[in-house]
């Protein structure tokens, strides 16, 4: 009986855990639903950066009181657009706004509704990062300089003064003067 007890409950927990993977799929996300209510663009913007805002949600014709508070820009209007679909406005982020994620709401000025909308400000803009490359024009040279020839020339001159200066400095301590 033991051995029969055993791969039932396993059938029995698989059947089980694929009914939850199964419900779960079916319904939907319950969190991060894409909402679609406000398109804000740029998504991504750094301090001082322009952003536009765009509702459908408040119908043909549509107009709204937009609150960029979160991110320190105030409040905004939303008009109705050249073909009246969609209700837009415009705010600039302020230069002193901290990196993070900010949300954006529209109250739709007819029916009241309410749509929002993320914003993400960074510090650096979307343009890939350039590193600095080559040599550094300083005058003192390096030891791949532009010029092998002089380096070694250089290199030469330091070792005949530290040789000499060893020198006199051994005759010194030998008493027979300079």
């Amino acid at each position: 009986m033991r051995r029969t007890a055993r791969p039932l409950t396993g059938t029995a927990l698989a059947g089980t855990a694929l009914a939850v993977a199964t419900a779960a799929l079916t319904a939907g996300p319950a969190y991060g639903e894409p909402a679609g209510d406000v398109e804000v663009h740029p998504s991504s913007v750094v301090p001082g950066g322009q952003v536009t805002v765009r509702t459908a949600a408040c119908g043909d014709g549509g107009s709204a009181t937009g609150d960029a508070g979160a991110v320190g820009a105030g409040s905004l209007s939303l008009a109705p657009d050249s073909h009246e679909q969609d209700a837009t406005g415009r705010f600039r982020v302020p230069p002193s706004a901290q990196p993070g994620t900010y949300e954006i709401t529209a109250t739709c000025t007819g029916s009241g509704r309410r749509v929002t909308g993320d914003l993400v400000v960074t510090l650096t803009s979307g343009r890939p990062e350039v590193h600095p490359r080559g040599s550094v024009k300083t005058g003192v040279g390096g030891a791949l300089g532009p010029d092998p020839v002089q380096t070694a020339a250089g290199v030469a001159a330091l070792a005949v003064a530290a040789a000499g200066g060893t020198w006199l400095l051994h005759r010194r301590a030998r008493g027979d003067g300079i």
